[in-house]
């Protein structure tokens, strides 16, 4: 047995295993499942980040997805925290540029709507910690900016650009030499913060790699890095059907994105807004590939270890078919593959259940300030 996991008022015992499968579930990879076992192993105390651009607001792939994985980590007896990344903000030219701004709505906005996705999907926001970078790289003064410098000394300038794509940009769309830093910066945060488990979509993967490499060169032991499913956006694909060679690079270009509304759900979206987005998304009947309404059905509703939301009932008039209760996604995606479950049928039934597994965060929202930095943050971001 290892250490304890307390969940609704009761002590249970973890084995290594169950620690293990906790960790590792749903998630899209993990570099590498030896390292993790040795490290649970090992017995040391397991420590977690996964860090955001202050960039716009919290949708339901930053704030639910993320959410569910750390609710597992916690299950766990993983200490997560949360970094705020202002510098990176900043360095990626997001809201008006400054870092002062980012480094307000970080506080003001971000962090609050991290802690109510937490709530959406029952993990506990006081048990995450909320790191602002600019008061970690305060601290920590030039022995941060030193790993900088190692980490790029340890990772080719090729390597570097190939990972400025995790800003969302492409290597052609890096005006300066700032964004250089970018990579080096996030890398360096898993050291300052002492992390052994980096977490992020599967988009983040190249600046783990950079990471993982730059560890002995800065005497650090290897941190295991996981990666969860990246949600599609609700639109159309620009290219469809979508071909067999570019199926790679689509991934990252269809998923959810902030800067176009319509191609997400943010967590205090109003019941009519959820609906209204839902109701227009790009659900091909008959298509389980690259659907996107689909992909938020596994991902975020039939979720196997948010286990008191594992149900999705599609409700139906006897004339239709009769309403149907799905636990399983794969009795889902066999019906709809089959056309026995239509498009909007199913998009009633998903809108449905995110309305209602979104309302802690309406709710929390409706909090005078939590409120005014949601309007000033929609100010920044609002395209004229």
């Amino acid at each position: 047995m290892t250490n304890d996991k307390k969940g609704d008022g009761e002590t249970v015992l973890l084995t290594n295993n169950q620690k293990i499968e906790l960790i590792t579930k749903n998630l899209e990879e993990v570099l590498t499942k030896d390292e993790l076992n040795i490290l649970i192993e090992s017995s040391r105390p397991l420590k977690h980040y996964i860090g955001f651009e202050i960039s716009g607001k919290v949708h339901l792939g930053t704030g639910i997805a993320s959410m569910l994985k750390i609710k597992d980590l916690q299950d766990a007896g993983v200490q997560t925290t949360v970094l705020l990344a202002d510098w990176h903000t900043w360095l990626n030219k997001k809201l008006d540029g400054t870092l002062k701004t980012a480094r307000k709505m970080a506080r003001e906005y971000f962090e609050e709507g991290m802690k109510a996705a937490a709530l959406c999907v029952k993990a506990d926001p006081d048990k995450i910690k909320f790191v602002l970078g600019s008061e970690l790289y305060k601290k920590l003064g030039q022995n941060y900016w030193a790993d900088v410098i190692r980490v790029s000394k340890a990772t080719t300038l090729a390597r570097m650009m190939r990972s400025t794509t995790i800003m969302g940009r492409k290597e052609s769309e890096i005006s300066d030499s700032a964004m250089l830093i970018y990579p080096a910066m996030q890398s360096a945060d898993i050291f300052a913060l002492g992390i052994n488990i980096t977490h992020s979509g599967t988009d983040q993967r190249n600046v783990h790699v950079v990471a993982r490499n730059a560890a002995k060169d800065l005497n650090q032991p290897k941190p295991v890095a996981i990666h969860h499913h990246l949600l599609q956006g609700l639109l159309k694909p620009p290219v469809w059907p979508i071909p067999k060679e570019n199926r790679e690079e689509m991934i990252t270009a269809i998923k959810m994105s902030k800067s176009n509304p319509d191609s997400a759900v943010f967590i205090h979206d109003t019941p009519d807004e959820i609906k209204r987005k839902v109701s227009n998304a790009f659900c091909p009947e008959g298509e389980v590939e690259f659907n996107p309404i689909l992909d938020w059905t596994k991902h975020l509703i039939l979720y196997p270890s948010a286990k008191q939301d594992q149900v999705l009932e599609v409700k139906r008039k006897p004339e239709h078919g009769g309403s149907m209760t799905y636990s399983s996604y794969d009795d889902l995606e066999k019906d709809y593959l089959e056309k026995k479950l239509h498009p909007q049928d199913l998009k009633n039934a998903v809108a449905e259940c995110l309305t209602a597994k979104l309302e802690p965060a309406r709710k929390y929202f409706e909090d005078p300030q939590r409120k005014a930095a949601l309007e000033e943050i929609e100010k920044l971001t609002k395209k004229s």
